[in-house]
This record gives C-alpha cells, sequence and structure tokens, in this order.
C-alpha cells in the first residue's frame, strides 16, 4: 500500500480470509460464458477452459507482519495470475467499509461525479472539433474502487450523460450488466510472464507482443511501454510493432516526457 492508512491494514486479515475462501467457491455460469464466447477477441479455447477453472485457496495465503498486512500467492502461473485484481478490491473495499459512510459521503461523492460530467459538457465543442484528435476515455477503477454499487453508479452515469467521450469499461461484468463496451490493454504481468517462458531474456517483451497479435489479429491493439522502462520498450518497438498496434498505454510518470 502506497499510501497512509487511517489504521493498521493487518486488522483486515480475519475479512480477507474470509472473502478468499468465497472467492474460492465461485465459477462462471452459463449466462456469463455465453457473453464471452460473443465477443469477437475471446476464442473459443479460451471459454472451454473457464467452464471448468475455479481459484485454488491452497494457492494464497494471507498473513502480517506487525501492522502490515501481507498477501502471497505462489504455484501455477494460470492458477495465481488472476488473484490480483480480486484481491486488490476486496482489500480496498474492506478498508472502506470501516471508515464513516453516513449520507453525507455519497452526497459528496455524487457532488464531485457531477463536476467531472459538468466540465465534459462545457468543453464539448472543443473536445469534438477535430475528429482526428476526439477526446475519449474509458473506466478502469475495479481496483481501487470504494465499493461496487458506487462502481456501478459511476459508471452507468458515465454512460448515460456522456455517451459521446466514455468508451466503456475493463469491468467485464459491468458491460455485460450495462450493454457497454469491455475494453483494456495487456497486464505487466502478462509481459513479464513472457520472461520465464524459455525465450532469451533480451527477447522477452518481442515475443509477448508478437504472441498478442497472433491471438488477437488486430483487436485490444494497444501495447504496454514500461513494464521494464521505456529505454528498452523502445528498442524492441521497432516499425513493425509500431504498424500492427493501434497505440501504446502510457501506466505512470509524466505523460508528457513519455509522450
Amino acid at each position: 500500500c502506497r499510501n497512509a492508512t487511517v489504521f493498521p491494514l493487518a486488522e483486515l486479515k480475519d475479512e480477507v480470509e474470509r472473502e478468499l475462501d468465497h472467492l474460492c467457491t465461485l465459477s462462471f455460469t452459463q449466462d456469463e460464458l455465453d457473453y464471452l464466447s460473443s465477443l469477437r477477441f475471446i476464442k473459443s479455447d479460451f471459454v472451454d477452459f473457464l467452464t471448468v477453472f475455479r481459484f485454488q485457496r491452497r494457492f494464497v495465503e494471507v498473513s502480517t507482519d506487525g501492522d502490515r498486512l501481507q498477501i502471497h500467492a505462489r504455484g501455477p502461473l494460470v492458477h495465481v495470475m488472476g488473484f490480483e485484481i480480486y484481491m486488490l478490491y476486496i482489500v480496498n473495499e474492506l478498508y472502506f467499509r470501516r471508515l464513516p459512510s453516513g449520507p453525507e459521503i455519497l452526497a459528496e461523492a455524487r457532488r464531485r461525479l457531477a463536476a467531472k460530467v459538468a466540465l465534459l459538457k462545457d468543453v464539448t465543442p472543443e473536445l469534438c472539433a477535430d475528429p482526428e484528435w476526439s477526446f475519449t476515455f474509458s473506466d478502469f477503477g475495479l481496483r481501487r474502487r470504494y465499493s461496487g454499487p458506487w462502481h456501478d453508479e459511476v459508471v452507468r452515469t458515465f454512460a448515460r450523460e456522456v455517451p459521446e467521450f466514455f468508451r466503456g469499461t475493463s469491468n467485464v461484468h459491468q458491460a455485460r450488466l450495462f450493454n457497454l463496451t469491455p475494453i483494456g490493454t495487456m497486464a505487466h504481468e502478462y509481459m513479464q510472464a513472457y520472461q520465464a517462458f524459455g525465450y532469451r531474456l533480451r527477447d522477452f517483451q518481442k515475443a509477448a507482443l508478437e504472441n498478442w497479435v497472433q491471438e488477437y489479429r488486430g483487436d485490444l491493439g494497444v501495447a504496454l511501454t514500461d513494464v521494464v522502462g521505456m529505454d528498452a520498450f523502445l528498442r524492441d518497438f521497432d516499425l513493425y510493432f509500431a504498424k500492427l498496434f493501434d497505440g501504446l498505454r502510457h501506466d505512470s510518470g509524466d505523460p508528457i516526457a513519455w509522450g
């Protein structure tokens, strides 16, 4: 956790354990699998895999170190990589449930959301003036959300109020429920996995980029740039990849310097 907390996160250990136990009982419903099958870029063999997939509790361990909460997932990559998203938002929501949550909190949240929507509407003519430089955004807020219901409200509000700018959400569950576009990019751990897949270490990014293109065939064409630093990425991302991908993802740091 990069921020100071109001109370020691170690206090959440028992609650996190219970949520993990529940997570490991879940499996995909047929409606969810049918939805995934309807997405052009999801292959049928992956959907077949998800029909039998469940998180395995033995691969994740929760412990404390003084005031610190520690969560370790160890095991086969296919079983442990997916824990990250769930663990981040479980801890986040459990943390916020302990903080004040009266009507004034929700009122302030809605005030801020309305201000963002109003700002977008005020500058719509400017943002839409040049069709080649149009402004769009998507929701990637799952891992750090205040709560599930509030996340739903934010996404529904953007979709209703500023559909000309709002392109979708990385939360595939919300995309299915609210008839939005599921949208995202490759994850850091996707690239990192290729460091252990038998390629020469100096070639791992090129192998990951090449296999991504072979899997998605022109869909999901945004490459992640900062896994081992921008200089190393640019050495690998040559004209060949520049013509295969639609764009690049700036993850952190100064966007002007990155650009």
